[in-house]
């Protein structure tokens, strides 16, 4: 079960040269989590082993971008993408993360993450879209959330004519 955490204003930086890492099952329990993840996020390798990985979720990331992730990944592609995300403290940290599906003879058996600091700018373009798709989901209620903001989502990358794939990567790979 994941703990209920009081979100605070507080980020974390990490450097630019370090990637957090983990590993998880087909259902998103953590398998492996390396030690800039947990130092990062404030947990230890006992709190991570075989917890939901949204255990790190901060709440004003929308439904709909996860729903994307996993939307991409099982169907064997990778994901890029901007994720906020919450330590055990409330803090918070932004990453441009690469989920990866682990294949085994043919068949996902799991998914690797990679994550590294994310580019102030590009945050700062990512930010604004992903608080208007929350905001959009409230409205939509429960049941029609990811729908709704990745309908919305959609609409911007048709009228930028890009994906978001595309987006995120230049985001990514844009000057400082």
């Amino acid at each position: 079960m994941k703990p209920q955490i009081v979100p605070t204003q507080c980020e974390v930086g990490f450097a630019a040269d370090e990637f957090i890492v983990s590993k998880t099952d087909l259902k998103g329990r953590i398998t492996y989590a390396n030690r800039v993840f947990m130092r990062i996020a404030d947990y230890s390798e006992d709190q991570l082993l075989g917890v939901q990985h949204n255990i790190v979720r901060h709440p004003d990331m929308p439904r709909g971008a996860f729903k994307h992730l996993w939307d991409t990944i099982q169907t064997g592609r990778e994901w890029f993408g901007f994720v906020k995300n919450m330590t055990s403290r409330g803090d918070f940290y932004w990453v441009f993360a690469n989920v990866t599906p682990d294949f085994q003879d043919g068949q996902i058996v799991g998914y690797y993450s990679v994550r590294r600091q994310a580019p102030r700018k590009a945050v700062e373009f990512i930010a604004p879209l992903y608080a208007e798709m929350l905001r959009i989901e409230r409205e939509a209620g429960p049941s029609r959330a990811c729908e709704a903001s990745l309908a919305w989502l959609d609409e911007q990358l048709t009228v930028r004519q890009t994906t978001y794939e595309r987006l995120v990567l230049d985001l990514f790979h844009q000057p400082a």
